[in-house]
Protein backbone atom coordinates (compact mmCIF):
# COMPACT_ATOMS: atom_id res chain seq x y z
CA UNK A 1 0.00 0.00 0.00
CA UNK A 2 1.56 3.42 -0.78
CA UNK A 3 1.04 5.58 1.80
CA UNK A 4 -0.83 8.82 1.55
CA UNK A 5 1.44 11.79 1.37
CA UNK A 6 1.52 15.44 -0.48
CA UNK A 7 1.77 15.50 -4.54
CA UNK A 8 4.93 16.65 -4.63
CA UNK A 9 8.12 17.89 -1.66
CA UNK A 10 9.09 21.78 -1.09
CA UNK A 11 11.73 22.36 -3.46
CA UNK A 12 12.98 25.79 -2.97
CA UNK A 13 15.69 27.83 -4.32
CA UNK A 14 18.08 27.21 -1.44
CA UNK A 15 20.58 30.20 -1.94
CA UNK A 16 17.87 33.20 -3.32
CA UNK A 17 16.28 32.96 -0.05
CA UNK A 18 19.20 35.26 1.53
CA UNK A 19 21.14 37.99 0.39
CA UNK A 20 24.45 36.49 0.18
CA UNK A 21 28.29 38.51 -0.84
CA UNK A 22 29.75 37.07 -3.90
CA UNK A 23 32.47 35.98 -1.95
CA UNK A 24 30.05 33.31 -0.42
CA UNK A 25 28.67 31.93 -3.45
CA UNK A 26 30.10 29.11 -4.64
CA UNK A 27 31.61 29.53 -8.53
CA UNK A 28 30.40 28.13 -11.24
CA UNK A 29 31.68 23.95 -11.98
CA UNK A 30 30.45 23.14 -8.18
CA UNK A 31 27.89 24.06 -6.20
CA UNK A 32 25.05 25.79 -8.35
CA UNK A 33 24.29 29.21 -7.39
CA UNK A 34 20.79 27.87 -6.79
CA UNK A 35 20.50 25.08 -4.58
CA UNK A 36 17.47 22.95 -4.37
CA UNK A 37 16.41 21.03 -1.50
CA UNK A 38 13.99 18.58 -1.38
CA UNK A 39 11.79 17.50 2.01
CA UNK A 40 8.92 15.95 2.52
CA UNK A 41 7.30 14.68 5.43
CA UNK A 42 4.90 11.72 6.27
CA UNK A 43 6.63 8.87 4.57
CA UNK A 44 6.17 6.18 6.97
CA UNK A 45 2.53 5.65 8.15
CA UNK A 46 3.59 3.22 11.02
CA UNK A 47 5.61 5.66 12.63
CA UNK A 48 4.54 8.74 14.95
CA UNK A 49 6.07 11.01 12.20
CA UNK A 50 8.57 10.89 9.51
CA UNK A 51 10.18 13.28 6.83
CA UNK A 52 13.06 12.36 4.21
CA UNK A 53 15.38 15.35 3.03
CA UNK A 54 17.35 15.87 0.09
CA UNK A 55 20.60 17.61 -1.33
CA UNK A 56 20.37 16.73 -5.03
CA UNK A 57 24.23 16.64 -6.04
CA UNK A 58 25.09 19.95 -8.47
CA UNK A 59 26.08 19.64 -11.95
CA UNK A 60 29.72 17.92 -12.44
CA UNK A 61 32.33 20.57 -13.88
CA UNK A 62 32.83 19.73 -17.54
CA UNK A 63 36.34 17.82 -18.75
CA UNK A 64 37.28 16.38 -16.11
CA UNK A 65 38.26 12.85 -15.30
CA UNK A 66 36.58 13.42 -11.35
CA UNK A 67 34.14 11.12 -10.22
CA UNK A 68 30.64 13.04 -10.08
CA UNK A 69 29.61 14.94 -7.02
CA UNK A 70 27.93 13.71 -4.09
CA UNK A 71 24.42 14.41 -2.62
CA UNK A 72 23.00 14.12 0.61
CA UNK A 73 20.06 11.71 1.35
CA UNK A 74 18.35 10.91 4.91
CA UNK A 75 15.25 9.57 5.76
CA UNK A 76 14.54 10.14 10.04
CA UNK A 77 11.05 8.34 11.34
CA UNK A 78 10.02 9.15 15.12
CA UNK A 79 8.01 7.25 17.74
CA UNK A 80 6.42 8.22 20.53
CA UNK A 81 5.79 9.94 23.00
CA UNK A 82 5.09 6.07 24.42
CA UNK A 83 4.92 5.40 28.40
CA UNK A 84 8.48 4.04 30.22
CA UNK A 85 9.21 0.76 30.86
CA UNK A 86 8.04 -0.93 33.92
CA UNK A 87 11.52 -0.92 35.91
CA UNK A 88 12.42 2.45 34.42
CA UNK A 89 13.21 5.18 37.32
CA UNK A 90 10.05 8.12 37.47
CA UNK A 91 10.79 11.11 35.19
CA UNK A 92 9.07 14.36 35.24
CA UNK A 93 10.39 15.15 31.42
CA UNK A 94 9.99 13.49 27.99
CA UNK A 95 13.03 10.78 27.44
CA UNK A 96 14.68 11.41 24.06
CA UNK A 97 16.71 8.99 22.48
CA UNK A 98 18.57 10.08 19.33
CA UNK A 99 19.73 7.50 17.27
CA UNK A 100 21.99 7.97 13.59
CA UNK A 101 23.32 5.42 11.12
CA UNK A 102 24.64 5.25 7.90
CA UNK A 103 23.52 2.61 5.20
CA UNK A 104 26.30 0.43 4.08
CA UNK A 105 25.63 1.73 0.81
CA UNK A 106 25.70 5.25 1.89
CA UNK A 107 29.57 6.67 0.92
CA UNK A 108 31.92 5.04 -1.32
CA UNK A 109 33.79 2.88 1.76
CA UNK A 110 31.02 0.19 2.51
CA UNK A 111 30.03 1.00 6.14
CA UNK A 112 29.23 -1.57 8.57
CA UNK A 113 26.35 -2.91 10.64
CA UNK A 114 27.37 -2.13 13.87
CA UNK A 115 27.21 1.66 14.94
CA UNK A 116 30.71 3.44 14.66
CA UNK A 117 32.79 6.18 16.34
CA UNK A 118 31.70 9.00 13.86
CA UNK A 119 27.59 7.45 13.94
CA UNK A 120 27.81 7.47 17.52
CA UNK A 121 28.69 10.70 17.61
CA UNK A 122 26.77 12.69 15.82
CA UNK A 123 23.67 11.18 17.44
CA UNK A 124 25.30 12.77 20.52
CA UNK A 125 25.09 15.85 18.45
CA UNK A 126 21.81 15.45 17.12
CA UNK A 127 19.97 14.07 21.04
CA UNK A 128 21.85 17.39 22.84
CA UNK A 129 20.21 19.60 19.71
CA UNK A 130 16.81 18.04 20.07
CA UNK A 131 16.54 18.31 23.44
CA UNK A 132 17.00 22.49 23.66
CA UNK A 133 14.04 22.56 21.42
CA UNK A 134 11.21 19.92 22.40
CA UNK A 135 9.09 20.99 25.43
CA UNK A 136 10.05 18.00 27.57
CA UNK A 137 7.64 18.58 30.80
CA UNK A 138 4.38 17.90 28.88
CA UNK A 139 5.18 14.29 28.34
CA UNK A 140 6.21 12.57 32.04
CA UNK A 141 7.02 9.03 32.21
CA UNK A 142 7.20 9.17 28.78
CA UNK A 143 9.92 8.31 26.14
CA UNK A 144 10.66 9.21 22.18
CA UNK A 145 12.65 7.70 19.76
CA UNK A 146 14.55 9.78 16.85
CA UNK A 147 16.52 7.61 14.09
CA UNK A 148 17.96 8.97 11.38
CA UNK A 149 19.49 6.98 8.02
CA UNK A 150 21.61 8.36 5.70
CA UNK A 151 20.94 6.59 2.71
CA UNK A 152 24.03 8.97 0.85
CA UNK A 153 26.47 10.74 2.57
CA UNK A 154 28.88 13.06 1.44
CA UNK A 155 32.64 12.42 1.16
CA UNK A 156 35.11 14.16 3.86
CA UNK A 157 37.75 15.67 1.26
CA UNK A 158 38.21 17.25 -1.90
CA UNK A 159 39.09 14.02 -4.90
CA UNK A 160 42.25 15.48 -5.55
CA UNK A 161 43.20 14.90 -2.35
CA UNK A 162 42.24 11.69 -1.22
CA UNK A 163 46.06 10.07 -1.61
CA UNK A 164 47.62 13.66 0.45
CA UNK A 165 46.42 13.31 4.41
CA UNK A 166 48.06 16.21 5.85
CA UNK A 167 46.06 18.75 3.32
CA UNK A 168 42.55 18.63 3.98
CA UNK A 169 40.39 18.79 7.29
CA UNK A 170 39.61 15.18 8.87
CA UNK A 171 35.80 14.03 8.97
CA UNK A 172 34.52 17.52 7.47
CA UNK A 173 31.76 15.82 5.39
CA UNK A 174 29.92 14.86 9.13
CA UNK A 175 29.34 18.81 9.44
CA UNK A 176 27.13 18.60 6.20
CA UNK A 177 25.99 15.58 7.41
CA UNK A 178 25.16 17.24 11.15
CA UNK A 179 23.05 20.08 9.72
CA UNK A 180 20.63 17.95 7.88
CA UNK A 181 20.18 15.57 10.27
CA UNK A 182 19.14 17.95 12.56
CA UNK A 183 16.89 20.01 9.80
CA UNK A 184 14.90 16.24 8.73
CA UNK A 185 14.74 15.52 12.67
CA UNK A 186 13.04 18.50 13.11
CA UNK A 187 10.91 17.64 10.05
CA UNK A 188 9.75 14.63 11.78
CA UNK A 189 9.31 15.92 15.13
CA UNK A 190 6.64 18.68 13.61
CA UNK A 191 4.74 15.82 11.26
CA UNK A 192 4.53 13.73 14.73
CA UNK A 193 2.91 16.80 16.89
CA UNK A 194 5.58 17.17 19.39
CA UNK A 195 5.43 19.96 21.12
CA UNK A 196 8.56 22.47 20.37
CA UNK A 197 9.72 25.53 21.06
CA UNK A 198 10.40 26.84 17.38
CA UNK A 199 11.20 24.74 14.12
CA UNK A 200 14.95 24.09 14.53
CA UNK A 201 17.15 24.09 11.75
CA UNK A 202 20.87 23.29 11.14
CA UNK A 203 23.63 24.66 8.85
CA UNK A 204 26.85 24.20 8.48
CA UNK A 205 30.04 26.77 6.71
CA UNK A 206 33.60 25.72 5.97
CA UNK A 207 36.72 27.83 5.34
CA UNK A 208 39.43 26.88 3.38
CA UNK A 209 43.21 28.22 3.68
CA UNK A 210 42.79 31.33 1.34
CA UNK A 211 40.18 33.07 3.74
CA UNK A 212 36.92 32.37 1.80
CA UNK A 213 33.75 31.03 3.94
CA UNK A 214 31.46 28.56 2.37
CA UNK A 215 28.11 27.68 2.97
CA UNK A 216 26.82 24.02 3.48
CA UNK A 217 29.70 23.17 0.70
CA UNK A 218 30.59 19.58 -0.52
CA UNK A 219 34.19 18.84 1.17
CA UNK A 220 34.70 16.83 -2.61
CA UNK A 221 34.59 19.69 -4.01
CA UNK A 222 36.41 22.30 -2.43
CA UNK A 223 40.51 21.64 -2.11
CA UNK A 224 42.19 22.47 1.70
CA UNK A 225 39.19 22.62 3.80
CA UNK A 226 40.63 24.34 7.35
CA UNK A 227 37.72 24.57 9.41
CA UNK A 228 34.15 23.69 9.43
CA UNK A 229 31.12 24.82 11.87
CA UNK A 230 27.74 23.29 12.00
CA UNK A 231 24.99 24.85 14.52
CA UNK A 232 21.51 23.96 15.56
CA UNK A 233 19.13 27.35 15.18
CA UNK A 234 16.02 28.47 15.91
CA UNK A 235 15.43 31.65 13.91
CA UNK A 236 12.25 32.80 15.99
CA UNK A 237 13.67 33.17 19.16
CA UNK A 238 17.22 33.36 17.48
CA UNK A 239 18.82 31.12 19.62
CA UNK A 240 21.35 28.34 18.93
CA UNK A 241 20.87 25.10 20.89
CA UNK A 242 24.48 23.19 19.49
CA UNK A 243 27.58 23.93 17.92
CA UNK A 244 30.18 21.94 17.11
CA UNK A 245 33.39 23.45 15.82
CA UNK A 246 36.34 21.51 13.88
CA UNK A 247 39.94 22.63 12.55
CA UNK A 248 41.78 25.05 12.87
CA UNK A 249 39.98 28.31 14.76
CA UNK A 250 41.13 31.45 16.04
CA UNK A 251 39.02 34.50 18.23
CA UNK A 252 41.16 37.01 16.31
CA UNK A 253 39.26 38.96 13.22
CA UNK A 254 42.66 39.83 11.69
CA UNK A 255 43.23 36.04 10.88
CA UNK A 256 41.58 33.65 7.74
CA UNK A 257 39.42 30.95 10.63
CA UNK A 258 37.81 33.45 12.62
CA UNK A 259 35.24 31.85 14.84
CA UNK A 260 33.16 34.35 14.86
CA UNK A 261 32.95 34.98 11.32
CA UNK A 262 32.38 30.84 10.71
CA UNK A 263 29.51 30.79 12.81
CA UNK A 264 27.17 33.95 11.84
CA UNK A 265 27.85 32.10 8.17
CA UNK A 266 26.67 28.77 9.54
CA UNK A 267 23.43 30.71 10.84
CA UNK A 268 23.01 32.58 7.55
CA UNK A 269 22.94 28.59 6.41
CA UNK A 270 20.26 27.30 8.98
CA UNK A 271 18.11 30.58 8.27
CA UNK A 272 17.87 29.94 5.02
CA UNK A 273 16.58 25.94 5.69
CA UNK A 274 14.34 27.17 8.16
CA UNK A 275 12.41 28.84 5.03
CA UNK A 276 12.03 25.41 3.50
CA UNK A 277 11.19 23.63 6.58
CA UNK A 278 8.38 25.84 7.39
CA UNK A 279 6.84 24.87 3.93
CA UNK A 280 7.33 20.99 4.67
CA UNK A 281 5.26 21.59 7.92
CA UNK A 282 2.41 23.77 6.34
CA UNK A 283 1.88 21.21 3.81
CA UNK A 284 1.94 18.40 6.29
CA UNK A 285 -0.49 20.60 8.46
CA UNK A 286 -2.63 21.03 5.14
CA UNK A 287 -2.80 16.87 4.49
CA UNK A 288 -3.63 16.45 7.93
CA UNK A 289 -6.31 18.61 8.25
CA UNK A 290 -8.20 17.30 4.52
CA UNK A 291 -8.65 14.19 6.42
CA UNK A 292 -9.99 15.07 9.33
CA UNK A 293 -14.05 14.53 9.14
CA UNK A 294 -16.08 17.40 7.78
CA UNK A 295 -17.85 17.99 11.64
CA UNK A 296 -14.45 17.34 13.59
CA UNK A 297 -14.24 20.84 14.04
CA UNK A 298 -18.32 21.59 14.93
CA UNK A 299 -19.62 20.73 18.39
CA UNK A 300 -22.95 20.59 19.90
Amino acid sequence: MVPRVGQSPPSLPYWTQIGLARDLLPPEGQRSYVLCVHLKTGLVPSASGSAYLELPPSTPTPRTFLPDNTSLKLSCVVHGPKPLQRNASYSPNLQLAALVKFAPFATKSRRGYIRDASERELGVHLETALKGVIIADRWPKSSIDVSVTILEGEEDRWWGDMNNEGSHLDNCGLMNTLSACITVASAALADAGIDCLDLLTGGSAFSTGDGKIWLDASPSEHKGISSACSVAYMSSRDEITEIWLKGDLSLDSTKSSNVQELMDSAIMSARAANTILQAAVKESAERKAARLPANANHTK
